[in-house]
Formats: structure tokens, sequence, C-alpha cells
């Protein structure tokens, strides 16, 4: 079978929308069929998308303010009293603000607290650096007792606040601002730890995270025409991660990349560089942001300028091959 065409068949844009909305509308159905679901906001409602829910249930939402720090305390509290708490904001504010108060609170009790953690990554654009969180997947995959997940679409982050919601324990959920191609099954079940192969591919595997994934499956499409197979796997669940996944597509191909809108340092490709390390030394290659900060522009040129575009994971797969022994 041509892969390309397997891969443009399967996997059609059906229209761009931002992944937060999936977020919202999860959140909705959550407050329809489960009571115990409550939500916090700390004064981003509309950006969290949380319009919908509190409309339908005012008496189950928290305004927090800008006080992020008691959002996480008073989230703990209301897990503490049996309810599913989805605390909302910005991804910046999620993590580095409330750092000390995730870990003690959520973390170490092993609270049933959902991060919900939008506007991530170089994506969120003209906010610029101090608000384009890179460090975030990093930060929350080092406690024990998190689990970490960053769906690729609307569709998938939609399914994904739907399963959170029966998971036991802390998540991080992580989602973005901008449009992105919508292309994942709208009826798929999201299962929490579990890689999903998406392209079949016999040269070379791409481990692929949230925008990313989009941009791996038309690196896929440019290898193909190439001559070149590419495996694409979406890593969905940066922790726990599908380490059997990881092992079986990187023994098979024996080349590795991992694209991630993170920054390189204790990200995706970290979690996968560690995988192999232990268990199947494979060439690998990174793309992600290299140890720096963002800069405001729109986040298509963000994308490009600092090498996360399909031609950065094109360029990354042929070197990875090269390096096969």
């Amino acid at each position: 079978m041509d892969t390309t065409s397997f891969c443009m068949k399967k996997f059609e844009n059906t229209g761009n929308i931002d992944t937060r909305s999936g977020f919202g509308e999860g959140l909705y159905e959550l407050g329809k069929t489960n009571p115990k679901v409550v939500a916090l906001c700390a004064d981003l409602i509309g950006s969290l998308k949380m319009g919908k829910f509190i409309a339908d249930h005012p008496e189950r939402f928290f305004q927090t303010g800008i006080a992020e720090a008691n959002m996480m305390g008073v989230s703990a509290g209301l897990a503490n009293a049996g309810y599913i708490p989805f605390a909302g904001t910005f991804a910046a504010f999620a993590t580095g603000r409330v750092y000390d108060q995730i870990r003690q609170s959520i973390a170490y009790s092993n609270k049933n607290v959902k991060i919900a953690s939008s506007h991530a990554g170089l994506t969120l654009g003209e906010d610029g650096a101090t608000h384009q969180m890179l460090e975030d997947m990093g930060m929350m995959k080092a406690l024990p007792n998190m689990t970490v997940i960053s769906p690729c679409d609307f569709n998938q982050t939609k399914a994904a606040t739907l399963a959170s919601a029966s998971w036991e324990g802390p998540i991080y959920l992580r989602f973005g601002r901008p449009a992105v191609p919508n292309f994942t099954p709208a009826n798929e079940e999201f299962v929490i730890g579990k890689a999903q192969k998406l392209i079949e591919g016999s040269d070379v595997t791409i481990f692929a995270t949230g925008h990313l994934v989009w941009k791996s499956i038309e690196a896929a499409e440019a290898l193909e025409a190439k001559g070149i197979s590419a495996e694409v796997i979406n890593i969905h669940t940066i922790k726990p991660l599908d380490v059997e996944a990881i092992i079986e597509s990187a023994k098979k191909t024996g080349a590795v990349v991992t694209a991630e809108e993170h920054m390189m340092n204790n990200g995706l490709g970290d979690s996968v560089a560690q995988v192999l390390a232990r268990h199947c030394p494979t060439p690998m290659e990174y793309v992600a942001v290299d140890d720096t900060f963002g800069e405001s522009g729109k986040p298509e040129e963000l994308l490009i300028k600092y090498g996360l575009g399909p031609s950065n994971i094109v360029a990354a797969a042929e070197k990875v091959i090269s390096r096969k022994v």
C-alpha cells in the first residue's frame, strides 16, 4: 500500500479549530454526565472556553481571580471532598507560578485534580516569551503521581478531557490557543498511556506530540515522495509513557525522531531517549526548541523560526537514517 495515500485519506483535515475549544466541549459534556465534576478558573473563562459549562452549572464553578496558587489549594480541597476539579489557566501560570502548590498539595498528596493548561508552547504567538511556556511538560512529568497528557487536535482534546475525569489521580492536560488541523475521528476512544500509531513505516519512526503530530504527518508525506517510509506515532500521553510501543517501533525501523512544541531539555524527546538507552539503543534526533526562550510573532512563523516545521522533521529523519549502523 502507498503510505502517503493511506495517510492523507485517513487523516484528512476536517477544518482548523483550537484545541482549547476541545477542552471546553469536553468539560461541558462532563457537566451533563458527571455531577462530581467542578471547574475553577483564574480569570480566564473565555480563554479556557468554560462558558458553556458555567452557563449550565453556575453552582459548580469557582472563579478564583488572578490567584493561581490559591486555585490549586482550593482544587485539592475539593478533591478531598470527593469532587473532580478541573482547574484552568494559561500554561505559564498553571506550572511555573504554582509549582510549590502543585507539588505539595496535589502531587505529593496524590489528589484527584485535573490541571487544564491552555496557551502552551510557541503557538501562543503574539503574547511573547513570558507567556510561551516551553518547560511545562518537563516540570510536570518530574512529579511523582502526575499524569501528563498532550493531545493533538480538537477531537482528541475533547476525548482526553472526558477520559481525565475517569482517571484517578492528578493530571496535567496541555492544549493550545491557535486553530490547528482537526483530523482524528470524533468518536475515537482516548486511552491514557497508550500511544497511537497513525502511519505504518519501516525506515524511521517519528514520535510526536501535540501540535507537531500534524506536522509529522505532513513530513511523512514529504519523506514518502523521497522514497523513505516513515512511521508516525502520536505520543499523546507523556507520562505514563507507552514504553512497549516505543521499543517495538524503534526496533523495527532502527532510527527515531521526536517532535514536540516544547523545550528540548526534559520534554518528550528526553523521555523517549531514556527508553531507548535502557532497552534498545537507537540513533535518534530531536525536533524541539533548543535551549532558548521564544518571542512575539505569529504561530506558524514562530514554528518555522525555531525549527519545528515539517521540513525540520524531514531533515531530522534523513539525518538519523544516515546514522544507522
